[in-house]
């Protein structure tokens, strides 16, 4: 007979009973290096796929705030920083896939480098198939490699960063406001594609903690 009670949502504050709530710089690290590879090795060595699923869509079902108050702190170049902005990338597709769309097509065509591929992304990437191709990447940070999870999403957030440019440079004259909100944009991403493709560095050595 099935159970009358849903089983709960795993959130990654659930698991260490609020171990920080002091502002304490040490400690709030400590903290999230602990979640972040407690989580990471948990999912893994159990392999569960409700969980690995529950897991993938937290940050669309629940919003970032249990995240941010793991992990927004954190380096960049830390398990818990890159696993931070993973969630921020997949929010951001989760919650605006059209314009992310608009932004992989003009940067597929503008820019001359393997990323798309690397990214893999079908062509053209519609609103759908990106919001896929983002939950297919997070589902390799669970069960598969984390260093090409991490340059794949670089890998995107490269590709974005190109179209949101050119993008911007379209409306400069037409639409000064919407080109500066691109253009903030596009440096984001940059910055995110960098960052990401240092932590895929620092795991294959072993240094990503």
């Amino acid at each position: 007979m099935p159970s009358d009670h849903p089983k709960p949502v795993l959130r990654p504050s659930d698991m260490f009973d609020r171990l920080f709530e002091s502002e304490d710089p040490a400690e709030v690290s400590r903290a999230a290096h602990m979640t972040a590879q407690t989580l990471l090795a948990r999912v893994r060595r159990d392999q569960d796929p409700e969980v690995v699923e529950r897991l993938i869509g937290f940050a669309s079902a629940h919003g970032v705030d249990d995240i941010a108050q793991l992990w927004a702190r954190s380096p960049a170049a830390s398990l818990p920083g890159a696993l931070w902005r993973l969630y921020l990338v997949q929010l951001s597709i989760h919650r605006d896939p059209h314009t992310a769309s608009l932004l992989y097509e003009r940067g597929r065509r503008q820019l001359p480098t393997a990323d798309p591929i690397v990214a893999g992304a079908p062509d053209p990437a519609r609103p759908d198939e990106l919001v896929l191709l983002i939950d297919t990447i997070m589902r390799g940070v669970f069960t598969g490699d984390l260093a090409v999870a991490l340059d794949r999403t670089a890998a995107f957030c490269r590709v974005e960063a190109s179209g949101a440019t050119h993008l911007a440079d379209d409306h400069e004259t037409t639409e000064p406001e919407r080109s500066t909100a691109l253009t903030r944009r596009a440096l984001r991403l940059a910055a995110f594609a960098e960052e990401l493709r240092v932590a895929a560095r620092l795991w294959r050595l072993g240094d990503l903690s």
